[in-house]
């Protein structure tokens, strides 16, 4: 599989239909928002190396592969790739997972909901953890417990970055059951219903961005117009050939 490189970030140039495929693993989905972060958080920058599987989740990546002339065969993005994972799976009993994230019972309900849609108990466990649960020991056993004795061979985390990554890579080991690790943001969140996708064509035309902050002013205009514009500038660099990975020989 080759690889193509944004700013910092080695991606992965594979379809979806090829990523579908995979059983095991690390699948990381990359947008504009965490590549902000990966020129400014060590710590998230070095656990996307991690990742076994690193996709392009952002048209505005997509379309910047193409003006350095890279192109990605397919933008693949979360929201899209975890509905088409479990209805591709929906008569396979050995693959069951597990959603924690989300706030409050979101998860519970967007449980529900796929379950409804499938079937069949295909997300055999939900939880929503606290915001502070990375402090408190005993709510971390509880997570690690509930997942676990559920028996899901995949886990969808929803912690939000980097907090979903850090726990997938500090508690992988103690999940011995889970052979597929995706943190996966806000999909949960989509799956309950309690958040609209936009359009097809507003997506399409990399303008997903300013849906959600029409929609959500207060909680996404810092996202939008303080962090993700300067991955604007840094692109640019890369095509004139002058941008410098603020982390390189650090």
């Amino acid at each position: 599989m080759s690889k193509i490189k944004i700013l910092n970030a080695e991606l992965d140039n594979i379809t979806m239909d090829e990523l579908l495929e995979k059983r095991e693993g690390t699948i990381l989905t990359l947008h504009v928002d965490m590549i902000a972060k990966f020129q400014t958080n060590r710590e998230l920058y070095d656990l996307g190396k991690r990742f076994d599987v690193i996709t392009c989740d952002s048209q505005i990546l997509y379309f910047a592969s193409k003006l350095l002339r890279t192109p990605f065969r397919e933008r693949v993005s979360g929201s899209d790739y975890f509905p088409k994972f479990y209805n591709r799976y929906r008569d396979d009993e050995s693959v069951t997972i597990f959603l924690c994230g989300a706030m409050g019972n979101i998860a519970e309900r967007a449980m529900e909901t796929i379950n409804a849609k499938v079937g069949r108990r295909i997300i055999v466990g939900a939880y929503g953890p606290p915001a502070d649960y990375e402090s408190d020991q005993g709510e971390i056993d509880k997570i690690l417990r509930m997942i676990n004795e559920s028996g899901a061979t995949v886990l969808v985390a929803g912690l939000g970055v980097p907090k979903q990554e850090r726990f997938i890579f500090g508690y992988r080991d103690q999940l011995p059951n889970v052979k597929l690790f995706m943190p996966l943001g806000g999909t949960i969140d989509y799956e309950a219903g309690d958040v609209k996708r936009p359009p097809a064509f507003i997506t399409t035309a990399g303008l997903e961005w300013l849906w959600r902050l029409v929609r959500e002013p207060r909680r996404r205009w810092r996202r939008y117009l303080v962090h993700q514009p300067p991955v604007l500038f840094h692109l640019a660099q890369q095509a004139l050939g002058r941008y410098r990975d603020p982390f390189a020989n650090r």
